[in-house]
């Protein structure tokens, strides 16, 4: 049985599934296999797969479900009591396994695990995850008091930097299959997972969220998408201090998406449920702002990320 079962998801990412596999084969800690899911692509991702001649790749093939599934499927096929997860189109640094094995050891019972990311916004600008969490000592390792305090910039687990058990995964129910096209369908595992067990973290930074990748679900338009129901969290709040805020900034962030996208009937459904405290004077001004003033902030931003300057509502 290998140390780690590496889940990829595959939907035509026949100009990035190269690299992200090459990353791979350079990591420090060998002992893994690859499960990855060709989700019906219509381009050559396949070809590319296969031209790759190493007995730790264990393909499969299916038709077009969605990412959830995908991944799901994939969990099923996994042998390893650990199951790491890796998008078609993201980066891990060598070390990255090495990592994540340092966890598992130094934390046994744990029940999941992540590692500091950074984000490649184009080939000139990758900028640190932010979160209160890296004001901790470089190279700390361990349990997070508290998820949610600690995610309300940048999330503390995202998918390519996050390690399950795989009877703990299970135990959830994997991904909501229900939620489609990058619309929370992490968020809303990641929560499950926060409110059942703590997460085990290392600040060293260690894998990269390509933004720039090609055929990015999260470009889907916003009104095909179906957004996770947020509220099925509420009654978890009394218990799980800094949860409602993490649900305002994600209902913000649903929201804002829907009001670009016209469909001011769902803004108002996000909207109408958020604690208002629990948004910075950026997200607050946005709330009020019609979409065309939306739109030029967002030119701003892109603007501004060109010139190597990450900017953002959340702090």
């Amino acid at each position: 049985m290998p140390k780690f079962s590496i889940i990829i998801p595959l939907y035509n990412k026949e100009k990035d599934i190269a690299k992200t596999l090459n990353s791979l084969f350079l990591q420090t800690e060998t002992d893994y296999e690859i499960v990855l899911v060709n989700d019906g692509s219509t381009d050559n991702s396949e070809g590319v797969v296969t031209s790759f001649d190493d007995a730790r790749i264990r393909y499969f093939s299916k038709e077009n479900e969605g990412v959830s599934k995908t991944r799901n499927f994939a969990v099923t096929k996994a042998t390893s009591e650990h199951i790491v997860f890796l998008d078609a189109d993201d980066y891990w640094y060598p070390n990255h396994l090495e990592n994540l094995d340092g966890l598992i050891h130094s934390f046994p019972n744990e029940q999941w695990y992540a590692t500091a990311y950074e984000k490649r916004h184009h080939k000139n600008f990758i900028s640190s995850m932010r979160s209160p969490i890296l004001k901790k000592p470089s190279g700390w390792k361990g349990l997070v008091p508290n998820y949610f305090e600690n995610s309300l910039i940048d999330p503390l687990a995202w998918t390519s930097a996050v390690c399950f058990k795989k009877s703990f995964f299970e135990s959830l129910g994997g991904f909501d299959t229900a939620i489609t096209h990058g619309a929370g369908e992490d968020t809303d595992l990641w929560i499950r997972a926060a409110l059942q067990a703590p997460l085990v973290f290392s600040t060293e930074i260690t894998a990269r969220h390509n933004l720039d990748g090609t055929n990015r679900i999260s470009n889907t338009p916003t009104l095909i998408r179906k957004f996770m129901d947020v509220g099925v969290y509420e009654k978890e709040i009394e218990n799980h201090p800094g949860l409602k805020a993490y649900l305002d900034i994600n209902r913000f962030s649903f929201a804002m998406q829907h009001k670009m996208a016209g469909d001011l009937a769902t803004f108002k459904m996000f909207a109408k449920d958020i604690d208002t405290n629990n948004l910075t004077g950026k997200q607050r001004y946005m709330l009020k702002q019609p979409k065309q003033v939306l739109r030029l902030l967002l030119k701003g931003k892109a603007l501004a990320e060109k010139a190597g300057i990450r900017l953002t509502s959340f702090n």
